[in-house]
């Protein structure tokens, strides 16, 4: 019989509750009680939706991020925070974002403790906390949070199976803070992880996922050893460990992932067929298989006929040894489908959300192990809606088509090289050294919210809502100008999300109402549903920017966000190449481009926030990525008259090993994440000498900690140590929308003198 297990379920709640019960902890209106009874809850709810499957993760659920949790479950605490006697949550959440709720911010140890830093997890636009690793590093066992999980779930009669980060992956995600060698801490590390295993079989355990996605990258001889190494220490653990890959394809490590000690192997069968296929071949014949047969990436229903007609040789042959599951965790997609009341039906009946996907992947489960006829009006039904969308003439735009055909070189490209452009830009602007500038939002209020859904549910009219958010525009610009900022930006009042905000005026998209998806701690998103030809039917933007203007004499920039993040910040449609979706995307932004333009906007802000997001996990695959996408931005943002300055933005990515395809990008100013880092970005700069204008962000907007002035001149001298002062900016890491005025004018104070201070101190 197949057996049906999942990986990991979002955690946020189909109503987003552990977003609000974080939230309301952290600023003191919850007790920590009530924050664990909310946890409690999620979590026994989570565990009732997937009481079907034979196998059901425990200890996928966090308050913040599981990467973080393996470093509290590990011992391996920043230096730090170390000497906090406190509750472990607050110390907890103190690595997370650098304090806790307030009724602890009079500890010694709160004020000022920098936050961990955050980056992506593979390519996914989920964060993690980046564990911290030193020469000293020890680790000691503090399972107490997968226990109580645990205990939870046998209360409730799951059938648990604890998932954790494995040795060789928590080892590789994380950074030492000195010369160390990572690998050198794996002895230190293994019994640790031997312990946390035994305390898991005296439980009763028989199954633990151990996850490795680290086994679908590049992997050099030393990686390759250590996992070897990891896996024969504990095949002594008395319970059997599932081996769980995911995010790509084994490719060249199948024969070492065959081979390591371990009870069962799952892959990602979604990214490539071949490869699970010819794994089969490898492996022992006593090692589970489990197969990641549905999409925990995207949204779109699965062909479960093709799924079908692929594994049923499988499983004559595989027998109890095959295993199905989602390709990854589910974390990465939205709770529930049926939640959604006001989503475009005909888009509606194409998708599957988390439960829904576990659904399917019931199907496929009860169809291998008694037959299709069991199952056949569910496969009908699946067969109907996937021909539907095949056919839907709202997916497929012969115009837009033509439009992407007709794509020349010369759209992509400038009149004249940066270095004659830029002194045409510092006439036509006039802006001091080190120019200060934000990076797009301001906080958005519990006002503009409420507006905003006011006017969405028809409480309001579009004069009413208009005229509200022309106010928050004024108010914006009078803080900005009180500040003495350089650059201005119109705070972006009127936009709910910076991918959605654009996809709601693009043809081609559909969105929901509930479908959010964690991006960090109480951070969500609601990515819009990519499902056909894009078009751009009018300006998206120009009246708002306009306006702005309207009130300053100062530059404002036009802010937009660019055809890379548009698309990999939405559930693309899978029936086509990426690459010709990212350029559909591409024209539509360069009519706005042009249109900022000729309203006489002199400066253009493209983010592309996820260029890194998108960039394949193989090397290899590289070039091919990056071609496209940094063609993509070159033709939406190259159409433009050469004084005209167009801005790039990049938060909290790894980007030293791509700063050369940054540069092809040719924008004239990028600000990019570094404070968070400690600048390390500018590692890049020892060996590459980027050749326009940037902005290493100087205050880490994912904090509530307020940078000093003394910390962003350390900051920017470090980076005029690597680039010429006159072609740096100084901003923060990103968008304020999530900070609260109240922080923002403290911290943008403090940047604005620091930019003072830099100035002076080059006469």
């Amino acid at each position: 019989m197949t057996i049906i297990h999942n990986l990991g379920f979002p955690r946020i709640g189909a109503r987003r509750e552990l977003k609000f019960a974080l939230e309301s902890y952290w600023k003191g209106e919850s007790s920590q009680e009530q924050l664990l009874a909310v946890g409690a809850q999620l979590r026994s709810t989570h565990w009732q939706q997937q009481s079907a499957l034979d196998w059901v993760p425990v200890g996928d659920f966090s308050f913040y991020d599981q990467v973080l949790d393996m470093s509290f479950t590990l011992g391996n605490l920043p230096e730090r925070v170390q000497d906090f006697h406190g509750a472990s949550l607050d110390n907890y959440f103190r690595v997370a974002r650098g304090r806790s709720a307030p009724s602890e911010a009079g500890h010694a140890c709160c004020a000022g403790v920098a936050a961990g830093e955050m980056t992506k997890w593979f390519d996914t636009n989920y964060h993690y906390i980046v564990p911290e690793f030193s020469a000293s590093t020890t680790f000691e066992l503090d399972a107490s949070r997968l226990l109580e999980q645990l205990n939870e779930a046998r209360a409730q009669g799951v059938r648990a199976k604890p998932v954790i980060i494995g040795p060789v992956t928590y080892l590789a995600l994380g950074k030492a803070k000195d010369d160390s060698n990572r690998l050198e801490l794996l002895e230190r590390l293994l019994p640790v992880y031997a312990q946390l295993l035994n305390a898991l079989a005296a439980e009763g355990v028989q199954w633990v996922q151990v996850d490795e996605p680290i086994l679908v990258t590049d992997l050099e001889a030393s990686w390759q050893q250590a996992l070897r190494q990891s896996y024969q220490y504990l095949q002594r653990c008395p319970l059997r460990i599932l081996l769980a890959s995911y995010f790509g394809a084994l490719l060249d490590n199948k024969a070492l992932a065959a081979q390591l000690p371990v009870a069962g192997l799952h892959v990602d069968a979604c990214s490539n067929r071949d490869d699970a296929q010819q794994l089969i071949d490898l492996l022992p014949a006593d090692k589970v298989l489990s197969l990641g047969v549905i999409s925990g990436r995207n949204v779109w229903k699965s062909d479960l006929h093709a799924t079908l007609d692929w594994l049923e040789p499988l499983a004559q042959r595989l027998g109890e040894r095959l295993w199905l599951a989602p390709s990854c965790s589910l974390l990465h997609v939205p709770v529930d489908l049926d939640s959604e009341h006001q989503l475009d039906a005909e888009v509606k009946s194409w998708l599957a959300f988390a439960r829904q996907k576990l659904h399917e992947l019931q199907i496929l489960g009860q169809a291998l192990n008694h037959g299709r006829a069991s199952v056949q009006a569910e496969l009908t039904a699946n067969a109907a809606a996937l021909a539907a969308r095949r056919n839907s003439p709202r997916v497929h735009r012969p115009e837009v088509q033509a439009a992407v055909a007709a794509i020349t070189p010369a759209m992509g490209q400038r009149n004249r090289p940066y270095a004659q452009r830029a002194p045409l830009q510092a006439a036509h602007l006039q802006l001091p050294a080190y120019p200060t500038t934000t990076i797009g939002s301001f906080p958005q209020t519990a006002d503009i919210r409420r507006t905003r859904s006011d006017f969405k549910a028809g409480r309001i009219d579009s004069s009413t809502y208009e005229s509200a958010m022309r106010a928050e525009i004024a108010r914006c610009v009078r803080e900005q100008e009180a500040l003495g900022l350089d650059v201005l930006v119109h705070g972006e009042a009127e936009r709910n999300d910076m991918v959605e905000y654009f996809g709601e005026q693009l043809q081609g998209y559909a969105f929901s109402q509930s479908g959010w998806v964690q991006s960090y701690g109480s951070r969500c998103v609601k990515p819009p549903i990519l499902f056909g030809d894009i078009a751009r039917p009018q300006a998206m933007t120009v009246q708002w920017i306009c306006h702005a203007q309207s009130l300053t004499s100062k530059p404002m920039k036009g802010m937009l966000t660019g055809p890379v993040t548009l698309l990999n910040w939405s559930f693309v449609r899978d029936d086509q190449p990426r690459s010709t979706t990212c350029k559909q995307l591409a024209l539509a932004i360069r009519e706005e481009v042009l249109d900022l333009e000729k309203a006489g906007i002199r400066i253009i802000q493209i983010d592309e926030a996820a260029l890194r997001e998108g960039l394949p996990l193989r090397k290899s695959l590289w070039q091919e990525y990056l071609s496209w996408a940094i063609d993509s931005f070159r033709i939406c943002a190259n159409g433009v008259q050469d004084r005209t300055q167009i801005h790039t933005h990049m938060c909290y990515s790894e980007f030293n090993d791509i700063i050369a395809a940054i540069a092809q990008m040719d924008a004239d100013v990028i600000t990019i994440e570094t404070s968070r880092s400690d600048m390390e970005l500018l590692d890049a700069f020892e060996h590459f000498e980027y050749p326009n204008e940037i902005g290493p962000g100087v205050y880490d907007i994912h904090s509530p900690n307020i940078p000093t002035q003394e910390h962003m001149v350390h900051l920017m001298q470090q980076a005029a140590r690597r680039i010429p002062a006159q072609r740096l900016w100084v901003n923060p890491d990103c968008g304020l929308k999530t900070r609260q005025w109240s922080e923002v004018i403290p911290a943008l104070q403090a940047m604005v003198s620091a930019a003072a201070s830099l100035r002076q101190s080059m006469d």
